[in-house]
């Protein structure tokens, strides 16, 4: 993989447009970064995908369906999962002190492990992590020109502290329906959003303002129409950035 990383001028991040969703009302401030890890194989993760839909709908969520591997054993391999997504999961359960994995689960900004099935424990951790004020937070905003994707993470407020975050881009899938045809959901039909299809990281923020140019082939090789990107601290930890670039049809049925 090759890409490009220099430290951003005025300039340049004034010129780059800014595409993270925000809150309607009140001071602008990044979406919300919520994962869900789940299965077509999981019998109880069909609510948890349904509420990850209409989250994905919020300007003020940035919301992600990880698709994982380990419930293909059971006689249907999941159409959709990667090892990649299977990863990260794992990598969340061994910062976070668990001892184990499951589905359906619902990390909310590298911080909250909730049951992704159970909505007012979601919604709950949601609106704690919108309210926290946002004090550690840095913009972060996207470009997409005919060569490459720009992108563009602030300065820290606090330049004394400037904790190191992994810069993570990830290819997404508005939606995607799936006919089921194994495993405990056989027979059913189930529509998926934002489904993430690679994800990779691509830089590490020091506190100093960054931007990183990646070449659109970068950008090649897997179905996707959307582009996410985070900024975590300790690369599965807090997050601190995110925003999310889209294609107008993001959410037509495919």
């Amino acid at each position: 993989m090759s890409f490009s990383v220099k430290m951003a001028t005025g300039a340049l991040l004034g010129a780059l447009m800014f595409h993270a969703a925000a809150a309607s009302a009140g001071p602008a401030r990044r979406p919300v970064v919520v994962e869900l890890f789940t299965s077509q194989g999981c019998s109880s993760c069909p609510p948890a995908d349904a509420l990850l839909a209409r989250l994905a709908r919020r300007p003020d969520v940035l919301a992600m369906s990880l698709p994982v591997t380990y419930w293909d054993m059971l006689g249907w391999k999941d159409t959709l999962a990667s090892e990649a997504n299977t990863r990260r999961q794992k990598a969340y359960a061994a910062a976070m002190g668990h001892g184990a994995v499951y589905t359906p689960q619902i990390i909310v900004d590298g911080v909250s492990d909730v049951v992704g099935s159970r909505e007012a424990a979601v919604q709950a951790a949601i609106e704690a992590r919108a309210h926290d004020g946002g004090d550690d937070d840095v913009p972060v905003t996207l470009r997409e020109t005919p060569h490459e994707l720009q992108i563009a993470v602030g300065a820290a407020a606090d330049r004394g502290a400037r904790p190191a975050a992994t810069v993570w881009m990830f290819h997404l899938r508005g939606t995607a329906t799936v006919a089921i045809g194994g495993g405990e959901n056989d027979g059913r039909t189930m529509t998926y959003r934002n489904i993430v299809g690679d994800l990779k990281a691509v830089g590490q923020w020091k506190g100093e303002a960054l931007s990183i140019d990646l070449p659109r082939g970068e950008l090649e090789g897997l179905p996707h129409d959307g582009v996410a990107v985070v900024v975590q601290r300790g690369g599965y930890g807090h997050v601190v950035g995110s925003a999310l670039l889209n294609h107008p049809d993001f959410y037509a049925e495919q």
